[in-house]
C-alpha cells in the first residue's frame, strides 16, 4: 500500500515580495484491517518496504541549473569522442559560467554560497537563497531553471535473520562464466560496512557527500552507536557479496562496488537523527560516479551507477534528476533507480518515486518469487473467553521453534486503549516506573504503526517472546527479527486487539498460543509485489521499465553480532530488485564490453521476459533474463513510449524510437504492435518500417502512430507493445500505454488571503494558501496529477503585469502558503492602492493553465 508523504514543515522563504511553504501533502494512504483468516495477498506492507520516512526540513536550498553546456552534453555533441583535456577545458568553462552568474548576483546585493556545484552530468549548483535572490535568478538569461530540493529515503527495509531461514529468498541472478569483473557499479545510498566478510574485498574506498567521510563508512548514529546505517551495506551485498552462510552469494562477486554515500544519519524537522538524502546530495553523487576521482575527466566513469533511495511519487522527466540521468547516460554510466514502495496507482499517472522517472534511467520494480510463506495457528484468550482462533501468516523471517503458550503484555501506553506512534514503539514504553518489563515472558500486543521492525525489535530487548500486532494485515516475511533474540511475529484484527487491551486494563488474565509452523502456498508468487509502485511516469512513459526480485532477499547486514560473528538478514524493496537489476548490468557489461549505457539498458530492458498476471504500468517490458539480455541483438531508445491522453474519437499520437543493431552482423527485423490490455477504446497502431535489413552497428528511427477507432468507455488504458523480431534472433519488446479522458484543468483550488488590506511588512505578511496539484482515485486508486509550474504574478488594479513574484517547478500536490510582504517582484514597497496577485498553474499535459485572481489592498 502506499504510504503517506512527509509533511513539508512551513518554511518562511522572504522572497522579496512572499515567502512561500509547503503547509502539507495531499498523497494519502490506507491500511487494511478485517477478521478471520488473512491470506499473504490481503496483507499491507506499509512501513515494511521502504525506510520510515521522517520529516525532512530542507530549508532554502534550491537547485539552479544554467544555461550553458555541462561536460556530458559537450560529449555528447561531439558524439561520444572527447579527450581528456576536452572534458577538464569543459568542465572549467562551465564551472566559470557559475562563478559569472555568482558575480553578478554579488553585484546586486545577494551573497551566494553554494552547497554543490555540478559541472559533468549537468551545470548548475545548488545554495540557499533568500525571496529576492530567486527572483533574480527567475530573470538572469543564463538561468534554465530553479528547482526545489527534496527528501530522498532508502527504498528498502531490513530484516535482520538467522542465517538459514527457510523462508529468505537468494539473489538467483547469474550469468555462466561472468561474475562482473572489473566492472565498477557506484552506489549511491547510506554508507557500507567495508570490513563485513561478506564484502571483504569488493568495496573500494569511498566518497562521502553527506559527511566527509574518507571511506563513505556505514555511520553510527550520533546518540545511539550501536546503530548503524543499514541500507548500504543491504545493497552492496546483494551486488557483490560472496562466501556467505550456505554460499550465499550477490549477483555480481567479481565486479566492484564505489559506495558513494548520498544519504545517512542527519537531522530531521524535529531535530532527530533520521537516514534520509537530499536530490541536491544525490546529484553530488552522479557527479562523481562519473569522475571518482573528481579530475574533471570522466573516462573513469563507473559502468553503472545504483540509487538506492528514493524521492516518493516525485516521477519528474524534465528536473534536475531526470537530465543528470541522461547526462550520466551520455558519459557512459547507466543508471538505475528503483521505482518506489508506493503501491499501485492509475490509471494515469502512477507512484513512481523520483528519480525513476528520468527518462535516461532504467527503473525497477520489485517481484514476490515466494513460493511458499509461514503460518501458525492463533488461539488469543481473554479469561475463560476465546476472542480469536484462526491461522495467520508468520509476519516475520524465522518460526517459532516450537508451540508458544505465554501471557499478553502491552506497552505503558497501550494500557487502556490503542494509540499511535510516529515510529517504533519506544523501548521505555516496555516497562514500568521501577523499570520492570510489562512484557518478559510475554506476547507483546503492539500497533503496527508506521515502524512495525523497530517495534518488535525493541520488543524483544524488553524480554518479549513474541510479537501480536494490529492495526493492519501484515505480510508474511516483512517484519524484522534480530538476530540476538529472534521472537516471531503475528497479525490480528484491530477489533481483538482492544478487546484484549480492555482485559488487560481491567486485570483479567490474557494469553496466546502459537502453534507449529506450517508452509502455505503463496498466492501471488510471481506476480508483481503489492507495494512496488507503478506508472505511469509524468509524461505518459511507461515506468517501471522492468521487475525483479524484491521481496526477502537474503543480504549482508551492517555490524557484527554479540558473539563477533558477522550479520545477515533480508530486505524487502524496489532498491533491492534494482541492486539485482545493476548487477545484473555489471554481468552484461562483461559479457559485451563494447556496449555503451544506453546499450546496456536497451537489452536488458527489451529481453526481459512478460508476466502473464500484471499489467504494463507495474511490470514495464517483464521479468529481468540477464542470460537473455546476452543473446539479443537489437536494441531500442528510448526503451518505454510516452503517448499520453487520448481525449475522444479523433484522437492521433505519434511516438518514435531508435532501433540499433548491436551485434557483428546484418540483421533482417520484422516489426508489429501487440495490444495486451484494451482499455476504454479500440486503438489502432501503425508501426513503419515493418520489415527492414540493418547493417551491423548500424541504427534507424522506428515510427509507431495511434488513432483511436471507438468511442470511450471509461478510463482503464490500452496498452501493448512493440514486438521487433530478428530473423532466427532474440525478439524484444518496446512498451506502450495511450490514456483515455479528457485532459483536466491544472489543480488549484482553495485560494485564500488571510487578509485583504494590509501595510507593507516583512515580519508579518499576508499569508495567501492554496492547494496546487490534485490527487483523483480511479478504482480505488490514487491518480496523482501534479503541476509542471506554478506562477505568482502581481497585476495592477487596472489589468496591467506588474511583474513575476515567484516560480515553482515540479509541484507535487499539497498545500502551500505564500506571505505577501507588500513589495513588488524588485523588493520595492508598494504605493497604497488596489492589486491583484494571480496564480497561474500549468498541468503535465498540454493545454491551457488554471488561473486563479485574489485582489488586496496596500494601507
Amino acid at each position: 500500500m502506499p504510504t503517506r508523504p512527509p509533511r513539508e514543515p512551513f518554511n518562511a522563504l522572504v522572497l522579496a515580495a512572499l515567502a512561500v511553504a509547503v503547509t502539507g501533502v495531499l498523497i494519502a494512504a490506507g491500511g487494511g484491517r478485517g477478521r478471520g483468516t488473512s491470506t499473504e495477498g490481503d496483507a499491507s506492507w506499509q512501513g515494511l518496504a521502504g525506510a520510515q520516512r521522517p520529516r525532512v526540513a530542507v530549508g532554502q536550498r534550491v537547485i539552479v541549473v544554467l544555461k550553458t553546456p555541462a561536460v556530458a552534453d559537450r560529449v555528447g555533441d561531439a558524439g561520444g569522442l572527447a579527450t581528456s583535456e576536452d572534458e577538464r577545458r569543459w568542465e572549467r568553462t562551465a564551472l566559470s559560467s557559475q562563478k559569472l552568474l555568482i558575480a553578478r548576483l554579488r553585484l546586486e546585493g545577494l551573497l551566494v554560497q553554494p552547497e554543490f556545484s555540478y559541472t559533468r552530468t549537468i551545470n548548475g549548483f545548488s545554495a540557499a537563497f533568500d525571496a529576492r535572490g530567486i527572483a533574480l535568478l527567475e530573470r538572469a538569461a543564463d538561468v534554465a531553471g530553479v528547482y526545489p530540493v527534496r527528501a530522498a529515503y532508502p527504498a528498502s527495509l531490513s530484516s535482520r535473520l538467522v542465517a538459514g531461514s527457510e523462508f529468505g529468498e537468494r539473489p538467483n541472478i547469474s550469468l555462466s562464466d561472468k561474475d562482473g569483473r572489473g566492472v565498477t557499479i557506484a552506489l549511491l545510498d547510506t554508507g557500507v560496512d567495508r570490513a563485513h566478510p561478506f564484502l571483504r574485498g569488493r568495496v573500494a574506498s569511498g566518497i562521502d557527500i553527506v559527511g566527509g567521510d574518507a571511506g563513505a563508512l556505514a555511520a553510527p548514529q550520533p546518540d545511539e552507536p550501536a546503530e548503524l546505517e543499514r541500507h548500504g551495506t543491504e545493497m552492496a551485498g546483494l551486488l557483490v557479496g560472496s562466501g556467505g552462510p550456505g554460499a550465499l552469494a550477490g549477483v555480481a562477486p567479481g565486479a566492484t562496488v564505489l559506495p558513494i554515500r548520498v544519504a545517512g544519519w542527519q537531522r530531521d524537522a524535529s531535530a532527530r537523527w533520521a537516514v534520509y538524502g537530499r536530490t541536491d546530495q544525490i546529484l553530488a553523487g552522479l557527479e562523481r560516479a562519473v569522475d571518482p576521482n573528481g579530475d574533471g575527466d570522466a573516462h573513469d566513469a563507473a559502468r553503472v551507477a545504483l540509487i538506492g533511495v528514493a524521492e516518493p511519487f516525485a516521477a519528474f522527466t524534465d528536473g534536475p534528476l531526470a537530465l543528470a540521468a541522461a547526462g550520466a547516460t551520455r558519459l557512459d554510466t547507466l543508471v538505475v533507480t528503483p521505482s518506489g514502495n508506493d503501491g499501485p496507482a492509475g490509471p494515469g499517472y502512477g507512484s513512481v518515486s523520483g528519480p525513476g522517472g528520468a527518462p535516461a534511467a532504467l527503473t525497477v520494480g520489485a517481484l514476490d518469487v515466494r513460493a511458499r510463506f509461514g503460518q501458525v495457528r492463533v488461539v488469543l484468550r481473554a479469561g475463560l473467553r476465546v476472542e480469536l482462533d484462526g491461522t495467520r501468516p508468520l509476519a516475520g523471517a524465522v518460526a517459532p521453534a516450537r508451540a508458544i503458550d505465554a501471557g499478553i503484555g502491552a506497552p505503558r501506553a497501550q494500557s487502556t486503549a490503542p494509540v499511535g506512534y510516529h515510529g517504533a514503539v519506544p523501548l521505555l514504553d516496555f516497562f514500568d516506573r521501577r523499570g520492570v518489563s510489562l512484557v518478559a515472558g510475554r506476547a507483546a500486543l503492539l500497533p503496527a504503526g508506521p515502524d512495525p521492525n523497530g517495534s518488535v525489535e525493541n520488543a524483544a530487548r524488553a524480554g518479549a517472546v513474541a510479537a501480536v500486532f494490529y492495526g493492519v494485515d501484515l505480510p508474511a516475511g516483512g517484519i524484522a527479527l534480530d538476530e540476538s533474540a529472534p521472537i516471531p511475529a503475528v497479525s490480528v484484527p484491530v477489533d481483538v486487539a482492544e478487546t484484549l487491551l480492555s482485559r488487560i486494563h481491567n486485570g483479567i488474565a490474557t494469553s496466546v498460543s502459537l502453534g507449529a509452523t506450517r508452509t502455505a502456498s503463496n498466492s501471488g508468487a510471481d506476480r508483481v509485489a503489492r507495494f512496488s509502485s507503478t506508472g505511469l511516469a509524468f509524461d505518459g512513459r511507461v515506468k517501471p521499465e522492468l521487475v525483479a526480485p524484491g521481496v526477502a532477499l537474503e543480504t549482508a547486514e551492517a555490524g557484527a553480532n554479540p558473539d563477533g560473528s558477522a550479520r545477515y538478514g533480508t530486505v524487502n524493496g524496489t532498491s533491492a530488485s534494482a541492486a539485482l537489476v545493476a548487477a545484473s548490468a555489471a554481468l552484461l557489461a562483461q559479457a559485451r564490453p563494447y556496449l555503451d549505457a544506453e546499450g546496456l539498458k536497451s537489452l536488458l530492458v527489451g529481453s526481459a521476459r512478460p508476466l502473464p498476471d500484471d499489467r504494463v504500468t507495474a511490470q514495464g517490458v517483464g521479468l529481468i533474463d540477464v542470460g537473455g539480455a546476452t543473446a539479443t541483438e537489437v536494441g531500442a531508445s528510448p526503451t518505454t513510449l510516452a503517448f499520453g491522453r487520448a481525449a475522444g474519437r479523433k484522437w492521433r499520437g505519434e511516438q518514435e524510437f531508435l532501433l540499433r543493431n548491436l551485434s557483428f552482423r546484418p540483421l533482417t527485423l520484422g516489426l508489429d504492435v501487440r495490444v495486451a490490455n484494451e482499455g476504454a477504446a479500440s486503438v489502432r497502431l501503425d508501426v513503419r518500417p515493418q520489415r527492414l535489413t540493418l547493417a551491423a552497428g548500424r541504427a534507424i528511427r522506428v515510427h509507431v502512430r495511434a488513432r483511436v477507432s471507438s468511442g470511450l468507455e471509461g478510463d482503464a488504458p490500452t496498452e501493448g507493445v512493440v514486438l521487433v523480431t530478428p530473423v532466427a534472433g532474440r525478439e524484444i519488446r518496446v512498451p506502450w500505454t495511450i490514456l483515455f479522458g479528457e485532459r483536466g484543468l491544472p489543480g488549484l483550488a482553495s485560494v485564500r488571503l488571510s487578509t485583504r488590506a494590509f501595510a507593507p511588512s516583512d515580519a508579518a505578511p499576508a499569508l495567501l494558501s492554496f492547494v496546487a496539484g490534485s490527487v483523483r482515485r480511479s478504482g480505488g486508486l490514487p491518480d496523482v496529477l501534479p503541476l509542471t509550474r506554478l506562477d505568482l504574478e502581481l497585476w495592477s488594479p487596472t489589468g496591467g503585469r506588474i511583474g513575476l513574484l515567484a516560480r515553482l517547478r515540479d509541484v507535487l500536490p499539497g498545500r502551500y502558503s505564500f506571505g505577501v510582504t507588500g513589495r513588488d517582484p524588485t523588493g520595492a514597497v508598494l504605493p497604497r492602492g488596489e492589486y491583484q496577485l494571480r496564480l497561474v498553474a500549468f498541468g503535465t499535459d498540454d493545454g491551457p493553465p488554471t488561473i486563479r485572481t485574489v485582489t488586496f489592498t496596500i494601507k
